[in-house]
């Protein structure tokens, strides 16, 4: 990958590479066709309108059934880091969740076709180079990672029981929400948000969730804290700031504990790695 964004149009009758992997994430929307998809060893059926996310170092690929027709997009991590957002909030959800997603991230009827005409107007952009293309293109693009961030926001835990009930549902919402704020996911905070007590919340979270609410409030502020280290250009007091934790010291023993590593090492290591 040359370029930190790349998007092209692909209309093939079998797939061109097989069992790939790459060091950067792509984005594969169906346009027309059907046939089945394999990520890392799982595989399971594609047709027009479903939009997959492919993640560095993910095993994939296409078995198709005739001609398909394909949009890709490809970003590294660059891009992420070179895009002014508003809120950073939207691409962490798709990043954060791609373990997790298995199948089509777009979930709703109303966003299939917001999708579908976005892609189309990519495809026209790439097709004929006009002045100002490269900034529609990024637009674009980043108008379709909202789109899908939007789909996957209500992805919850790997573990989560397929039955979950809709409480257990709002106090992750309710999680994900106030993440930044420490004071207000205290469990007897939360309990008394959602009139439990706090050991009753505790056994209940970890038999809805197969593991405590401890530790996933602590993965779950992690992952986020890896990505304003991997995608911005934060500094690691002003990471402590946004998180609540008292200072640098604080945030360094809270991560190291749990990576093995300092924010500064992590943060060296992935800008190396790129």
């Amino acid at each position: 990958m040359y370029q930190s964004l790349e998007v092209f149009y692909e209309k093939v009758k079998e797939c061109p590479l097989r069992d790939r992997q790459f060091n950067f994430f792509e984005l594969v929307y169906v346009v027309s066709g059907t046939g089945y998809y394999t990520v890392n060893g799982n595989t399971f059926s594609y047709q027009s309108g479903d939009l997959f996310l492919l993640t560095p170092k993910d095993c994939h690929e296409f078995d198709l059934e005739g001609i398909c027709e394909f949009m890709v997009v490809r970003f590294g991590e660059n891009y992420i880091r070179e895009y002014q957002w508003k809120s950073i909030d939207h691409i962490e959800c798709l990043l954060y969740y791609a373990s997790h997603l298995s199948g089509s991230l777009l979930v709703t009827n109303d966003d299939k076709q917001m999708v579908h005409s976005l892609m189309l107007h990519l495809q026209q952009t790439i097709n004929h180079t006009s002045v100002y293309a490269e900034d529609l293109i990024r637009h674009l693009v980043n108008a379709v990672i909202v789109i899908a961030a939007r789909n996957i926001a209500a992805v919850k835990p790997k573990n989560l029981l397929p039955n979950a009930d809709i409480r257990l549902l709002q106090i992750l919402d309710y999680i994900q929400q106030h993440i930044r704020k420490p004071e207000l996911l205290k469990i007897a905070e939360i309990a008394k948000k959602f009139g439990l007590s706090s050991t009753y919340l505790g056994s209940y979270f970890r038999k809805q969730c197969n593991e405590s609410i401890q530790q996933y409030i602590s993965s779950y502020r992690i992952r986020l804290i890896e990505h304003r280290l991997r995608f911005s250009d934060k500094r690691v007091h002003e990471i402590a700031d946004e998180f609540g934790f008292a200072d640098e010291s604080h945030i360094n023993k809270f991560f190291k504990r749990h990576t093995g590593m300092s924010l500064k090492q992590y943060r060296n290591e992935r800008i190396f790695t790129l």
